[in-house]
């Protein structure tokens, strides 16, 4: 995939392109250029720029956060995305005045305010650089300048830097060299993504909205890394404002940041390790809730206007073929006349009888709900939202009217706590019938040929572009507020196209409207990559492709590759050919049902994978540079990744092919199809013949599995539990973790589990694998044994808390029922 080269600045002024065809340039803009005096205050130092006031916050010993005021004003809420108090830490800190300087000191970092000319720059202690101002051609530091409402901040880097983050967007996943607008956009709408299409050469990429490098997208999170070369050291940007953002990468030795409007906030984290800055980013803005364990399985959607009897027949479909299938999704044709939180009579005559007998069928069902309501007197929703006063309005008062698939459509205003609350009301009762998660869709807010800009929020009270990107967050916080109140003992599900920082606490993410094509297939690995190390862990791409036709090889390679991501669903449209698992006859379907069960037996394991990212906020699908950003190789891999810490997945991206190269990171692999051992830090090519895709494990992990694939994981709780040991190919220990509870409720977080911590240990010839145990267990706990499979040598003795035990068809039967044990190997 091609970058765009940088493009010329002006005189003095970095040019910020927004809209595809506008060039802002900001030498005009108004410098900040000195500070009239500094005091401390409890947590930081407060300094008068003119009738401005900049406040630097300490977080953490690792995060600061710089605020500048609007007409002397600091807003200490501008968005929704912060989700704790982040002053609420006692940390420890100095402030050194000087004459030319006022330094606040942590055992991590040191922020410099320069007083005159004013320059604002962070360090590491060891003085190596996490934020430093920009000079122009003048010499002239650009902290900070603003232009009416606008303001931008320019940065220093090298050419050789690399960036990463900014959430859901195109391209490679180093963003180096491109510029971004964060501006949630309904993609495949000429109305909304026609305005960054407009007057861009026919031959640029980014004049194509369908092409993987359109920008913007669904989704705006203004979080970033900076990783400084050669150290390879992180640094990370989290810029708390919601208004419509510009990125530009494009200079060799600067880059940009434009806010249209609101207030300066933005949290600086030291670092410096990737992982360590997204623990930080996420312990503010919130992290993906444990998922039902049913949400994890295989999901099947269409748009197409099924009947009541449709959908079950493609539920015995699927149970006929042995397709292992937990969730049916129903698009928009099943409402009546489009009318969210209806359902058409005809279609549908006994909603709560067809979820009760799909329930009984180890079935989820999860429907469509759009924000558009009908603009429809007489529609008890329409009705009561006029009642209730909680829709959007125009400055000038009236109902704000666009035009979604209702025809004429209004929509809620979920600023106000009130407009959420009923929202919440609505979803509960829709959930009621049996309904298992809801699918939040046309979120942006998508308006259609109606210009959204005259929606204003808060009753009025606020501009559309301060709120446009947080609608969605909204929306979802709303949705689950009310799932909760109608369910308080189950997990929530919830989908939502767009997004913005925090969206993790409330929904996961698909990545929209996606093309049946090759390089699509390819998009969604760095796309999956920018959400996960921008916190939202919970994501997944559309298998086979929503729009255009998919074909065999495509649908059987996407399964493959979408069998191994956090969200696996098959979606299309309703003009697009079949895409089911059967569609393409027997070789094909052969080929995605192995797929598909390979995902359930790796259930445990990748339940495991986001217990941890709702503790820590590590990705469940990450790209090799978020545990390996030492090793300069993997900030430009966007073709494999991590599934989890020890699952290194690499899909087949185009058609004909039977083997790719593939680079190992650092430590020992091996082929998950072979047992072939592989050592680290070096490129291979691997086998990828149309019956699998190349899978490596790290060598140490335990990944645990279930020994068959079940039809769906409603009611499953299996008897035996496999382990597979990955023998390490070198002294040292590795840990990994299985967690077994109910999958539906919160009794987990109250102790109702059985969690065991697998140390493995090797000194020589001697492998120790030791299983620590907590929780208290659940009513549901049915295994008695793990199977024990070794990978990587046979061991000449095995040895379960001091009893020899011998093998059974290659692997070891370890009683076991929620204890702890101690399994020593002699290789």
């Amino acid at each position: 995939m091609g970058q765009h080269g940088p493009r010329p600045a002006g005189t003095g002024g970095l040019a910020i392109e927004t809209g595809g065809c506008d060039v802002r340039r900001t030498d005009h803009y108004v410098l900040v250029e000195r500070v009239d005096a500094v005091e401390t205050t409890a947590k930081g130092v407060l300094a008068t720029l003119g009738r401005e006031r900049l406040r630097v916050d300490v977080v953490r010993d690792d995060v600061v956060r710089l605020k500048i005021s609007r007409g002397g004003q600091l807003d200490e809420e501008p968005t929704f995305a912060v989700c704790v108090d982040p002053l609420a830490r006692d940390v420890a800190f100095e402030v050194e005045h000087g004459d030319d300087a006022v330094r606040i000191r942590t055992s991590a970092l040191v922020v410099t305010v320069w007083l005159d000319p004013f320059r604002l720059d962070v360090h590491r202690t060891d003085g190596s650089p996490v934020v430093e101002t920009a000079l122009d051609d003048h010499g002239r530091p650009w902290a900070y300048a603003t232009l009416n409402d606008a303001f931008v901040l320019r940065r220093r880097c090298r050419p050789e830097d690399a960036i990463f983050g900014l959430g859901e967007k195109t391209g490679r996943l180093n963003r180096r060299g491109r510029e971004f607008t964060l501006w949630n956009t309904d993609v495949l709408a000429p109305t909304a993504s026609g305005e960054f299409t407009r007057g861009l050469d026919p031959a640029d990429p980014r004049a194509d909205s369908t092409s993987t490098e359109f920008d913007p997208y669904y989704v705006s999170i203004p979080f970033f890394y900076h990783q400084a070369y050669p150290s390879g050291a992180m640094a990370g940007s989290f810029l708390d404002n919601g208004y419509r953002t510009e990125y530009d990468f494009t200079a060799p030795h600067e880059y940009a940041v434009h806010a249209s409007g609101g207030q300066y906030t933005e949290y600086v984290f030291a670092g410096p390790t990737m992982p360590a800055i997204l623990e930080a980013y996420t312990e503010l803005t919130g992290r993906t809730a444990p998922p039902p364990l049913w949400a994890l399985g295989f999901h099947q959607s269409r748009w197409h206007d099924y009947t009541q009897d449709a959908v079950q027949r493609l539920a015995r479909r699927h149970r006929e073929l042995e397709v292992p299938c937990d969730a049916l999704w129903l698009d928009i044709d099943y409402m009546d006349g489009y009318r969210v939180f209806t359902w058409d009579a005809e279609r549908f005559p006994d909603v709560p009888g067809m979820l009760a007998s799909l329930a009984d069928e180890g079935f989820r069902v999860i429907t469509i709900v759009d924000p558009g309501i009908k603009h429809d007197p007489g529609y008890a929703v329409f009705d009561d939202a006029v009642a209730q006063d909680v829709l959007c309005r125009t400055e000038g008062g009236d109902l704000y009217v666009g035009q979604v698939w209702p025809g004429n459509t209004v929509f809620p205003d979920f600023v106000t706590e009130e407009a959420r609350a009923w929202w919440g009301r609505l979803n509960a009762a829709h959930v009621r019938s049996g309904l298992a998660g809801i699918w939040n869709d046309m979120n942006e807010p998508a308006t259609g040929h109606i210009d959204p800009l005259p929606m204003r929020f808060g009753r009025g009270a606020y501009p559309h572009e301060r709120f446009h990107n947080q609608y969605a967050l909204l929306m979802a916080m709303g949705t689950t507020q009310g799932l909760l109140a109608e369910m308080p003992d189950r997990r929530t599900f919830v989908l939502s196209r767009a997004g913005s920082a925090g969206i993790q606490r409330y929904a996961a993410n698909w990545m929209g409207d996606n093309m049946s094509r090759w390089d699509h297939l390819w998009l969604s690995m760095p796309m999956a990559a920018g959400f996960g190390i921008s916190g939202q862990a919970f994501v997944g791409a559309d298998i086979g492709g929503f729009m255009g036709d998919s074909g065999p090889e495509l649908l059987l390679r996407w399964t493959q590759y979408g069998a191994l991501t956090p969200f696996c669903r098959n979606h299309s449209v309703n003009t697009a050919v079949e895409q089911y698992a059967w569609a393409y006859g027997g070789a094909v379907l052969d080929v995605v049902r192995d797929a598909v069960r390979l995902r359930y037996r790796l259930l445990p394991y990748l339940y495991a994978a986001f217990l941890r990212a709702s503790e820590t906020g590590a990705p469940v699908q990450r790209p090799l540079v978020f545990d390996f950003g030492d090793d300069l190789v993997t900030r430009d891999l966007d073709d494999e990744y991590l599934l989890g810490p020890d699952l290194l997945v690499a899909p087949v991206v185009e058609p004909g092919v039977t083997a790719r190269q593939v680079y190992l990171p650092e430590g020992g692999w091996y082929d998950w199809h072979t047992d072939a051992p592989v050592p680290g830090r070096r490129f291979v090519v691997a086998p990828a013949p149309m019956d699998r895709i190349p899978l490596y494990a790290r060598a140490g992990a335990v990944i645990p599995g279930w020994t068959q694939a079940p039809a769906s994981t409603s009611g499953y709780h299996p008897v035996e539990v496999e382990l597979h040991l990955f023998v390490p190919t070198r002294d040292g220990t590795h840990v990994s973790f299985l967690q077994e509870d109910d999958g539906l409720t919160f009794a987990a977080l109250r102790g109702a589990r059985y969690r065991t911590t697998f140390t493995v240990t090797r000194a020589g010839a001697e492998v120790t694998m030791r299983g620590d145990v907590v929780g208290d267990g659940y009513p549901e706990f049915a295994r008695t044994a793990f199977h024990l499979v070794v990978h990587g040598g046979q061991p000449a003795t095995v040895h379960l808390d001091g009893v020899e035990v011998h093998a059974d068809a290659g692997r070891f039967v370890l009683p076991n029922s929620g204890q702890g044990f101690v399994v020593r190997l002699e290789l």
